[in-house]
């Protein structure tokens, strides 16, 4: 088949996907190492679908839908797992001299030649996404379906042997890394492993949904929690006490970092793992999902020499992501910045980090009193737990420092009665605190498969409720590419309440909770269901998604 070498940047621009500033930027910016079409993608110019829809229909490569395929697993001996996860190729079927190849870069000419020489036969390219094409590599190569049979051969008293649980060839080792490598390849924040009665369930949570992925024998419980154990540096002789480690390692060429966590149940320990993401794309403020008056609030508050700025939301909610991206921006050489975490999660260049140790009593209150002397410009304390460390805080911004810090609340409001409660005066906090960002994780629908529906009755009531109209609405139909669930990937919604004068004078008399709200109204916050109806709008999330994360009034 002979190949009209054309580039891609110039077939998107001809198929008016995007624009020359558009590729000329991404040129600029990308990683030497990132495929132009991989850095479109990522910045959200273009969907996998457009791409692969321009290719087929330019080059005429047909395109080769993985979810259902059913595979020649004999083919997978003429192409090793390494080099399909390098390249992101899967064989699909041979043809006399000719071998069909799925390719997420059908234009990698020097892939197809490399094929071309090591197999000896000629190469049909077909084009597939990276999703489909690693998730069909993890589940065909290196299949070890029954490791519950391996396990049996094991003697009964020898189940948790170090040498078995180190061996890098082993069952277990081989079923912890499959576990760990699906994880990375589905996008999943969390992976529990719950230990239960007759069974252990392995789930991942994606997109902030939890989703059964393997139901393992209780055989291999106390085998499988060791290796976990031995992994993340924990003790495996004691199974009384919570542990916390962390794993660091490379899975088909790609860095992941995970924070452990382990917890005694009734039926052995509970344990989870969170996935931190190193990838640098958080780390903008501007990509974080911000409407453009909220983002110029919160640029506001960040960009003043001193005060607190609170993020505040359940676990999980993205506070971290937000706390970072806010330090990226004010990170410079001209500025000191000192955190005190636990754990700290992503490690920033120029940023003094300090990890928390209760064991020796360092606490986020006594790390606190020590950056103090540190001569600090910007303060990052990970979470207020208590009255100590709020006090602290308050205290380093009254002495000229600009402070940010975490809150686990309800919405912005809830936040300043949660800081009343602790115990803090009055008038300290008045005094002090700058404002404050309420923030929850809804999922995105599918681009692939997203579709124009109409309006349901309840929607046209709610968006009335709010003061707004809604026409049309965006919904994932369900494809290969998000796993027929309509959703893929998260955006976050926002309610930013800057503290005004007025609201400082209701604080300081102690006045209701009421009449923040209504002073919060007049000064055109948007609440959370706001800026989720008006997500809806844009068609970047559901009414479902966001009624499922932000309580209507």
């Amino acid at each position: 088949m002979k190949h009209t070498r054309k580039r891609l940047g110039d077939l998107l621009i001809e198929e008016g996907l995007i624009t020359p500033e558009q590729l000329a930027t991404v040129l600029k910016e990308k990683d030497s190492s990132q495929k132009i079409g991989e850095a479109l993608i990522q910045r959200g110019y273009i969907t996998e679908q457009q791409l692969i829809e321009v290719l087929e229909y330019q080059l005429g490569i047909p395109h080769v839908n993985l979810y259902q395929y059913t595979f020649d697993t004999s083919l997978f001996t003429l192409i090793s797992k390494e080099t399909a996860s390098r390249n992101l190729i899967i064989p699909l079927k041979k043809e006399g001299n000719k071998l069909f190849i799925s390719m997420a870069n059908p234009m990698d000419f020097i892939v197809i030649d490399d094929l071309r020489l090591s197999t000896g036969f000629q190469i049909e390219p077909a084009i597939s996404t990276k999703d489909e094409i690693i998730r069909a590599i993890n589940k065909y190569y290196n299949v070890d379906d029954d490791f519950d049979e391996l396990l049996g051969e094991l003697p009964e008293k020898d189940r948790t042997r170090t040498d078995d649980i180190t061996d890098l060839d082993s069952p277990i080792v081989r079923l912890v890394n499959q576990l760990l490598s699906n994880a990375v390849v589905q996008r999943a924040s969390d992976i529990h492993i719950d230990p239960q009665e007759t069974k252990v369930v392995v789930r991942y949570r994606i997109d902030g949904v939890l989703r059964t992925e393997r139901v393992l024998p209780k055989s291999m419980q106390s085998v499988f929690t060791a290796r976990i154990k031995i992994m993340s540096n924990l003790d495996i002789t004691e199974h009384r006490i919570p542990q916390d480690g962390r794993i660091k390692l490379n899975l088909d060429f790609h860095p992941v970092d995970l924070r452990v966590s382990t917890l005694p149940t009734v039926y052995g320990e509970k344990i989870v793992m969170r996935l931190l993401d190193m990838g640098s794309t958080l780390n903008n403020i501007n990509k974080l999902g911000f409407n453009a008056l909220n983002l110029k609030r919160f640029n506001e508050m960040i960009e003043k020499p001193t005060g607190i700025v609170l993020i505040t939301g359940p676990t999980g909610s993205g506070k971290s992501s937000t706390l970072y991206a806010a330090l990226n921006k004010l990170n410079s050489d001209a500025v000191n910045i000192i955190t005190v975490e636990d754990p700290v999660e992503y490690q920033l260049e120029g940023i003094n980090q300090v990890q928390v140790n209760q064991n020796v009593g360092m606490t986020f209150a006594a790390g606190l009193r020590s950056i103090l002397r540190q001569d600090p410009n910007i303060i990052m304390v990970g979470e207020i737990r208590d009255k100590e460390t709020a006090e602290v805080s308050i205290r380093a911004s009254l002495t000229g420092h600009l402070v940010l810090s975490t809150l686990h609340t309800n919405d912005s409001l809830g936040t300043v009665t949660r800081l009343l409660d602790m115990g803090v005066e009055p008038f300290l906090l008045a005094a002090t605190l700058s404002g404050i960002v309420a923030q929850r994780l809804v999922r995105k629908v599918c681009q692939d498969c997203m579709e124009e529906q109409e309006p349901s009755k309840r929607e046209q009531e709610i968006f009335a409720r709010r003061g707004m109209k809604i026409d049309k609405v965006i919904r994932g139909k369900g494809c290969a590419s998000c796993n027929m669930t309509g959703y893929k990937g998260r955006i976050a919604l926002h309610e930013v309440l800057v503290i005004s004068d007025d609201m400082r004078r209701v604080i300081m008399d102690g006045e209701s909770f009421q009449k923040l709200r209504e002073i919060a109204v007049k000064n055109k916050t948007i609440f959370l269901i706001d800026d989720g109806m008006l997500k809806v709008k844009q068609g970047l999330t559901t009414t479902e998604e966001v009624l499922r994360v932000a309580i209507p009034d």
